[in-house]
């Protein structure tokens, strides 16, 4: 059983060892150092506007990982949505569900907008976030350099939280999900 749960201290080393399990591939497009111990107990220690969550199986073992981070200053009604998923859990709904996740706690924050990049060649990615009702709002070409040096393009998708809420709500679905409306 996949439970959801706040990043604590508790989960350092199983998320240092899934950052490492990662293939490199996967690695590439992470921002930090995510191999780097220091890095993922900073996490843990938490940050003003920035929220974690790691996917824990039945034991120690982190299967994902979800952030939304508080963009500052005039952009602080917008978060950006980070996601990385194990390749065993990927396919079997454990992205969706933390992406849901990462939407509905963003919801409650009072977020209006969250965006999140993608390399625009990672299909499940993209149609993940679709799916969710992201929508593309740019293409950057070259825009990242991958470990062989190769420039890749980055697409930033957006979902206007509050709009597609308010849709919801208006035909009652948020009852239905029993999700904040």
């Amino acid at each position: 059983m996949t439970a959801v749960v706040p990043l604590t201290e508790a989960h350092c080393e199983a998320l240092v060892r899934f950052f490492a399990d990662l293939p490199e591939g996967d690695r590439t497009f992470i921002r930090e150092d995510v191999t780097d111990p220091d890095v993922v107990r900073g996490w843990a220690a938490g940050s003003p506007g920035v929220d974690r969550w790691v996917a824990v199986d039945g034991g120690d073992r982190v299967l994902g990982y979800v952030a939304v981070l508080r963009l500052p200053g005039w952009s602080d009604h917008v978060g950006e949505v980070r996601l990385v998923v194990a390749p065993a859990g990927r396919g079997a709904g454990l992205g969706r569900e933390l992406a849901r996740h990462a939407v509905v706690q963003a919801l409650e924050a009072g977020l209006t907008k969250l965006v999140v990049e993608v390399v625009a060649d990672q299909g499940p990615a993209l149609a993940l976030f679709t799916g969710l009702g992201f929508t593309g709002e740019a293409l950057l070409a070259d825009h990242i350099r991958d470990r062989d040096g190769q420039l890749r393009d980055l697409m930033v998708l957006a979902h206007h939280v509050g709009e597609t809420w308010a849709g919801m709500a208006a035909v009652g679905l948020p009852e239905a999900l029993d999700t904040p409306s």
